[in-house]
């Protein structure tokens, strides 16, 4: 009698295969990735942490096709980004990628419900109206929709800009320091929102953080120093996280 052993793999959302970016030429350049070679499934919360120029932004943007790599490949599930040209690579962004910034990036004259569907409404497009309408339950901005900007604390404004990211059901949403600009109480509801969104759409975020206590919201933690990856943590806690960090810092 034999038996079969069965592997299954968890579908990517978003990877890098090799990664290499160097900015500049000659002596002043930088090396910013050294060969970096990571994976975010489908359906997780990853948090990318590192001392201060370990690479981790230069990743989430080159993963996200904000910026292209030196060598290496980027891919958005099975599309190799380095394949595009700028008007696919554009249509890629618009409509398989989300993302949310440290600064909110909302239009001020723009209702909330306005705002959430903003780039679909510039694409020509409605979007999915049951899931927008799901979407605005999850952030918890159902009496604020017709509410502008100037009207919202900040961490409601970020909760309308992670709801924007999410509008157009992507494959992704990058989200770098977005809690940079809240006080820790906003932090704490917009890093939960992001969890919950995940777990409840089962969307894909990859956020970019230098704080151990948002890290810990995320499935998993990757980290980076000297644009190396050295190190990944499953099931995170703020506490883990930070003796981690701790380690870097220790002097040569």
């Amino acid at each position: 009698m034999t038996t079969t052993t069965v592997t299954t793999t968890v579908p990517t959302a978003a990877r890098v295969v090799d990664a290499v970016k160097v900015y500049g030429t000659g002596d002043t350049s930088v090396r910013a990735l050294d060969g970096v070679s990571v994976d975010f499934p489908v359906g997780r919360f990853t948090a990318i942490m590192g001392p201060s120029g370990s690479g981790k932004s230069t990743l989430m943007h080159c993963a996200a096709g904000l910026d292209t790599l030196t060598s290496g490949t980027a891919h958005i599930g099975d599309t190799e980004l380095s394949s595009l040209d700028d008007r696919r690579l554009t249509l890629l962004r618009r409509d398989r990628v989300g993302f949310v910034f440290q600064a909110f990036n909302l239009v001020p004259t723009l209702t909330v419900a306005e705002n959430i569907t903003l780039p679909l409404d510039l694409a020509g497009g409605k979007g999915d109206r049951e899931w927008i309408d799901a979407l605005i339950d999850v952030v918890g901005l159902r009496d604020r929709l017709h509410h502008r900007p100037g009207e919202l604390s900040g961490g409601q404004q970020q909760r309308v800009a992670v709801a924007r990211a999410f509008a157009g059901q992507p494959d992704v949403v990058f989200a770098d320091e977005p809690t940079g600009n809240l006080d820790s109480r906003s932090g704490e509801e917009v890093l939960g929102l992001l969890g919950r969104t995940v777990r409840q759409t089962s969307r894909t975020v990859v956020m970019v953080t230098h704080d151990p206590v948002a890290a810990a919201h995320a499935d998993e933690v990757v980290f980076l120093a000297d644009g190396r990856l050295v190190d990944r943590m499953a099931a995170p806690t703020a506490d883990k996280v930070l003796d981690r960090m701790k380690a870097f810092e220790v002097p040569s």
